[in-house]
């Protein structure tokens, strides 16, 4: 293998290293430190909205199941907290450059001969927000962000769905300060 092969084989090797990481299913949370989550014990949902309205449903139960397994109870109405969710999808651009090679060799201009092509792709990503307000002070108390790339699958989508769920509640609720 010449030097231009290996040169461009490395540079391909980084470009798929460094896109990995965007690949990854990124969830954030945040909360009102201020907050004792142990007076909390029931939850109610309010408003829930997706731009696929076959998610609302998925959010709501997945949601659920992970608030359940720790000891809170749904309540249709009157819960000591209010959740709500908005799940949006948008394309993201992903630009992708790979390089022939870097030329012919030093000329007094620079490298010279290289070609370079870039190719543009739309990947659908994912945004999930949960939040919880005390319902007697309507105050948020809880927030939860979840980004990661989608499919064109509903059930893969929604597998994606209860993993960022469930990474997102897997330290809920809080400790007290």
């Amino acid at each position: 293998m010449n030097i231009l092969r290996r040169v461009s084989f490395m540079l391909a090797l980084v470009v798929i290293f460094f896109s990995i990481p965007a690949l990854a299913q990124k969830v954030e949370t945040d909360y009102d430190h201020s907050v004792n989550f142990n007076q909390y014990h029931t939850y109610s949902w309010g408003h829930v909205h997706s731009t696929d309205p076959l998610f609302e449903q998925r959010i709501r139960d997945a949601v659920d199941h992970e608030l359940q397994t720790k000891g809170w109870q749904l309540l249709p109405a009157g819960g000591d907290v209010t959740l709500t969710a908005v799940a949006t999808k948008k394309n993201q651009a992903e630009y992708t450059t790979f390089y022939d090679g870097l030329g012919g060799g030093w000329r007094w201009r620079g490298w010279g001969g290289g070609l370079a092509t870039t190719t543009v792709e739309n990947i659908p990503v994912g945004t999930l927000v949960i939040d919880m307000y005390d319902t007697s002070t309507k105050h948020l108390i809880w927030r939860g962000l979840a980004h990661d790339q989608l499919s064109d699958k509903p059930d893969k989508d929604t597998k994606k769905l209860d993993k960022a769920v469930n990474k997102m509640l897997d330290k809920f609720p809080p400790r007290s300060s």
